[in-house]
């Protein structure tokens, strides 16, 4: 958990410059797929009052971030407990859709992506922040890494218009998408 916290990761991936990137802004809801302790869902509630919902396979980070939005009173947090491939939400139910270095452990990338776009509602935007499909000294093995190239294509073949790739750090890029 400390390594979801650290001042390396804020210093490489400000939470606040991404978010810059995805538009959150009042009065939109947004989905943080794979919200660990809170990392993108407390700055993005603090930008907006609409709902900001928090997935997580695992309650103890979901706990965690409903104790943090306690202790800021943001109670516009929703968090849930459920899997990339079956989000539990209605169709077209969020303005936004952050998925940070997750989606690498998604079953099936193809799965969760339709997922996303299933959720997100006509003109949203989706940012992927993902580790790039080359040897680091930190990140997930490269077996389960997604090349931009590949996450790109699978984004697009599900419906979205691909806005902006970048890339914060060496290791990592983000690809940026709309719902037509």
């Amino acid at each position: 958990m400390a390594k979801l916290e650290s001042p390396e990761r804020r210093a490489a991936s400000p939470p606040e410059s991404l978010l810059d990137k995805l538009d959150v802004r009042d009065p939109f809801s947004l989905l943080d797929l794979g919200a660990g302790t809170g990392y993108f869902t407390l700055p993005a509630a603090e930008r907006t009052s609409g709902i900001v919902f928090a997935l997580d396979i695992e309650p103890r980070m979901l706990d965690i971030i409903r104790s943090k939005a306690e202790e800021r009173e943001l109670n516009h947090i929703q968090t849930l407990q459920g899997q990339l491939e079956n989000i539990p939400l209605e169709k077209e139910s969020v303005d936004r859709v952050l998925a940070s270095l997750v989606l690498h452990e998604a079953e099936t990338v193809d799965r969760a992506v339709a997922e996303m776009y299933r959720v997100l509602k006509s003109g949203g935007i989706c940012l992927c922040l993902e580790w790039e499909k080359k040897e680091t000294l930190q990140g997930p093995p490269l077996h389960h890494r997604i090349s931009a190239d590949a996450l790109k294509q699978s984004m697009e073949r599900h419906g979205f218009s691909i806005m902006e790739v970048i890339r914060p750090t060496d290791v990592q890029y983000a690809v940026i998408a709309r719902k037509a």
